[in-house]
């Protein structure tokens, strides 16, 4: 068995002296492992960081088997990624999140959004909107997905602010405002036709909070698990960002 693939670095693990497990988000072949000989050497650990870019080669005799990899470097992002806190955490949350694809799935729109996230991670205030994207997308991959276009009482299209915390469905604020205090807020950058122009702190805090508690309820608990401490990290940072920003502003 063999194929030839792209793939974004998730984790690695040492395998004995010199080896690595590396467990790659590939564009055809979905989250798949396989043994890197030598993968635990100076040459090969600055290429085998999660968020990385890579060429991968996997082999085996039976398709079932682990199999290794023969790994080149395509897009060498860990360096940067590394370099902030909110690059580590975040990077670390993507990749707990894209653990939740079912192993050797292909998932192409997903590898595609995992890419372009990453690609655009160095503002602090971009990576979150990326993130708050991506955690939406993995629910809707994961048949959980949130029916943000419409009104879930009237079907209205337009002036969308709430969410409904039991449905995932949109409110708009006419049909919304007798339970606004039971609603979650829809802030704007998710708002169908609308941009992530002028954010807020609260519109981040609102996405983080909505996506946060869909996870839970049905993909993470489900499950016995909970939020990765990387995402608390990471909206941390971005707390202390947007306060030191706050402080430094004419």
């Amino acid at each position: 068995m063999e194929w030839t693939d792209e793939g974004i670095v998730l984790g690695v693990r040492r395998h004995g002296e010199s080896s690595a497990i590396v467990e790659l988000l590939t564009r055809a072949h979905g989250r798949h492992l396989g043994l890197v000989r030598g993968g635990a050497s100076s040459r090969m650990r600055p290429l085998l960081q999660p968020g990385n870019s890579v060429s991968a080669v996997w082999r085996a005799r039976l398709d079932e088997h682990l199999g290794t990899y023969t790994i080149e470097g395509l897009k060498l992002r860990a360096a940067t990624l590394l370099a902030s806190s909110h690059g580590v955490y975040g990077v670390t949350h993507l990749a707990s999140i894209a653990r939740l694809l079912p192993e050797r799935d292909p998932h192409e729109d997903i590898f595609a959004l995992l890419e372009h996230s990453l690609d655009d991670f160095d503002d602090i205030g971009s990576a979150a909107v990326h993130l708050i994207h991506f955690e939406l997308a993995m629910l809707a991959e994961l048949g959980f997905g949130l029916a943000l276009d419409n009104c879930a009482v009237t079907g209205e299209t337009t002036d969308l602010i709430y969410v409904s915390p039991k449905s995932g469905g949109a409110v708009s604020r006419g049909a919304g405002e007798p339970w606004r205090d039971r609603l979650l807020r829809l802030p704007p950058f998710l708002r169908h036709g609308e941009t992530a122009s002028d954010l807020t702190e609260q519109d981040l805090q609102d996405g983080f909070r909505l996506t946060g508690l869909f996870l839970l309820r049905h993909v993470l608990e489900p499950r016995g698990q909970g939020h990765s401490d990387a995402r608390a990290g990471f909206i941390n940072a971005l707390m202390r960002q947007q306060a030191r920003a706050a402080i430094f502003a004419p």
